[in-house]
């Protein structure tokens, strides 16, 4: 009987910024189904998710993925339960209300080539010492402006095996910072692809001796941070062709109460990327506009040449933030409006 290798993925404890832990589970002739692999415990007091006294959770697989960088092995995505099998308080894919996945989502997930050795983007000089300035990097060419090419390479080929559905990759504005585009349709379905497309990346990372630096203002001074635009749109957004619908929505994003929910789960110290400067809205600010990159809310111009059917980008999530807290607070805000 085929032996498989079942790798269950996690979101551990350590809020507001939780880390990925995973462990390799054998199991015979598994079908590819995450109903058929089978649920899992693990010591919670080891990821800050439960007492040492009592420490077992569970982990309910959710969503599958061939893992073609192992032979007969699988990506498992899993939710924390307790042990009574509800949802563990850091389970953010558990609170998503999107049931018919009418919520359609395209997150931009920036990130930053750390380089372990020197402490530095992957390709800056020597601590102390700093590159030309950021304007030749973004989607650059060439060995001078375009690092780790190789890296960022691999990383689409193995999520293209994979099944996930990344559907553009490019070079950031800073030096050693890139950019993975992945839509689906779905807030769950496009968390857990984008999860599993973190959990690659970083394994890709190890072989390399590179980190993969979420951080949303990961080099101070004159220089772009990384966020984790979202693009969403549901039926409504997609169909209307109204202007005032779409800036009826807008409007729910401003709200005291609607801030506050999104900057909450939109990164850990999203404060240093959200300053107003380098394509981004102050944190203490709200606005929209069309095609406008300095707004908390981007109206795309393809939307509005459409006659008002298309999606909106929410510019604010930063480059570490949960998608699934993301998708659940844009789904919250957007039925308030409709």
């Amino acid at each position: 009987m085929a032996k498989c290798k079942l790798e269950y993925i996690w979101l551990d404890g350590h809020l507001p910024t939780q880390q990925m832990r995973s462990k390799t589970k054998i199991v015979e002739n598994f079908s590819g189904k995450p109903e058929d692999a089978p649920i899992w415990a693990f010591d919670g007091s080891s990821t800050n998710q439960a007492p040492g006294g009592s420490s077992d959770l569970l982990l309910k697989p959710v969503r599958v993925f061939v893992d073609p960088a192992r032979d007969n092995a699988y990506l498992v995505i899993a939710e924390v339960l307790n042990p009574d099998k509800t949802p563990h308080e850091t389970n953010g894919r558990a609170t998503i209300e999107d049931d018919d996945n009418d919520f359609w989502f395209g997150f931009e997930q920036e990130y930053v080539l750390w380089d372990l050795d020197h402490h530095t983007p992957y390709g800056f000089p020597a601590p102390g010492y700093y590159p030309p300035p950021q304007g030749p990097f973004y989607c650059s060419v060439g060995a001078e402006y375009n690092i780790g090419r190789e890296i960022v390479e691999e990383h689409l080929d193995i999520c293209l095996k994979a099944g996930i559905n990344v559907e553009g990759i490019n070079a950031e504005v800073m030096k050693g910072q890139w950019e993975y585009q992945i839509f689906a349709k779905g807030a769950k379905e496009a968390g857990d692809q984008l999860w599993a497309a973190r959990y690659l990346l970083e394994r890709i990372g190890e072989q390399h001796n590179i980190r993969i630096n979420l951080d949303p203002k990961p080099v101070s001074g004159d220089w772009n941070g990384s966020g984790m635009h979202c693009n969403f749109s549901d039926k409504t957004l997609r169909t209307c062709g109204d202007k005032a619908t779409y800036e009826k929505i807008c409007n729910a994003f401003g709200t005291k109460e609607a801030i506050q929910r999104h900057i909450e789960v939109y990164g850990e110290d999203n404060h240093l990327r959200l300053t107003g400067k380098h394509e981004t809205q102050s944190i203490d600010k709200f606005s929209f506009g069309v095609s406008d990159r300095g707004a908390s809310i981007r109206i795309p111009i393809g939307t509005v040449e459409a006659g008002y059917k298309g999606w909106l980008e929410d510019r604010r999530p930063a480059s570490n933030a949960d998608p699934y807290k993301v998708a659940a607070a844009i789904i919250k805000t957007v039925k308030s409006a409709e």
